[in-house]
């Protein structure tokens, strides 16, 4: 077992201060396991929306959660969007001795349906996969391991890379034969599929709708709409292009990029590490796996995250908005980076604070004045 004292630390710290807390993210992360360490041994009542012995519970949401006292874990709340308004009333009852730990699996359409209803209410917390501090315990080499394997637990943790393997194929089919149905998403497992597979052939390049609706001879539109399931299940993450009021035209089309690597390298047919080595897309793969143990370490939401580049060849891979400082983060799979006249660029455009490269190397230096090399290895170290 692989414990999250991070993640565990900050569901904790919001409950405290907030009547709800949503903790979001894909299926499989570990959000019902982390919320049983979250009650730990206190006084707690769940209910798991998909247990039809629990939905029978909750046909009057009002009658059954109105007494309840403690901490009170609702399971895969997205099934129940009725639910919503309920909590509005019960979490602005005066000293109520209840708080409210909301499980969910779908990011957009759980937010669209609290934006509202819970307003000022609600605080979110994201649980990705395990990340490169939760599992350097676990052994030597645990960080590459992480990148072939992927962040979900049970891949993570398979006593071998075919048992691994076998069970990120399960999840890919029953990700989109059971759960996008789930989800109130229409769109065929089949379809779903052809297109997450493409997609997996144009992770950590620029979203080029137009070329995915020809292959597909269906609209633009259509795509989109495929992007964003996939965005709003926590499967793709699609990093929005930063652009503010410079001379110079900047690319305003986002970057996309399978947000679990393991599940990258299933849909790629990479089955090991001596075939990932040799596929076209190592370096966007090992590119995606380093952005996302960054913004892990970082602990910002996906609206904080941004890429950068413009017209004139200027770009960067990472852009961070955080208390109030730019932060910049370049990533080069090389054992010897080098400044660049775009890394120079991207500094004074941007205000920069400090511009970090991130290498496959093994020590922290200065490369210029704000600009350093960090080994992803040392990532959570010295970020």
């Amino acid at each position: 077992m692989v414990a999250r004292p991070r993640h565990l630390a900050d569901v904790r710290r919001l409950l405290k201060s907030n009547p709800i807390v949503a903790l979001l993210g894909a299926r499989q992360t570990g959000k019902t396991t982390l919320s049983r360490e979250v009650i730990g041994d206190r006084s707690a009542t769940r209910f798991d929306l998909e247990s039809p012995h629990d939905s029978e519970r909750l046909r009057d949401p009002t009658l059954a959660l109105a007494p309840l006292r403690g901490l009170v874990v609702l399971d895969e709340v997205q099934r129940r969007p009725d639910l919503f308004p309920v909590l509005r009333v019960l979490a602005d009852r005066p000293r109520t001795q209840a708080r409210f730990l909301v499980l969910g699996s779908a990011s957009g359409q759980l937010l669209r349906q609290t934006s509202e209803s819970l307003a000022g209410r609600i605080a979110y917390h994201e649980l990705p996969g395990f990340a490169l501090d939760e599992v350097m315990a676990t052994g030597t080499g645990a960080h590459l391991r992480l990148w072939r394997r992927g962040g979900f637990p049970r891949s993570f943790l398979a006593r071998s890379e075919a048992e691994s393997a076998r069970w990120r194929d399960d999840f890919v089919r029953t990700f989109l034969e059971r759960d996008v149905g789930t989800l109130g998403v229409r769109v065929p497992a089949t379809t779903l599929f052809r297109f997450w597979s493409m997609l997996a052939h144009y992770h950590a390049q620029l979203w080029n709708g137009a070329e995915l609706a020809r292959a597909f001879a269906m609209s633009e539109t259509a795509v989109r709409h495929y992007l964003d399931v996939l965005s709003d299940t926590f499967m793709v993450r699609q990093l929005t292009p930063w652009h503010e009021n410079l001379k110079k035209r900047q690319v305003r089309s986002p970057k996309v990029y399978l947000t679990d690597s393991g599940l990258l390298h299933v849909l790629l047919g990479v089955a090991d590490g001596q075939q990932l080595e040799r596929h076209p897309k190592v370096g966007a793969s090992w590119e995606g796996f380093a952005l996302e143990q960054v913004v892990a370490r970082l602990g910002v939401r996906r609206e904080q995250c941004f890429f950068w580049a413009t017209h004139q060849g200027a770009e960067l891979d990472l852009f961070v908005l955080k208390g109030g400082k730019r932060l910049g983060f370049e990533i080069k799979r090389t054992t010897v980076p080098r400044v660049t006249k775009s890394m120079r660029v991207a500094g004074s455009d941007l205000g920069l604070a400090r511009l970090d490269v991130i290498y496959e190397g093994t020590d922290t230096y200065q490369l210029d004045e704000r600009i350093r090399a960090v080994p992803l290895s040392r990532v959570f170290d010295d970020v």
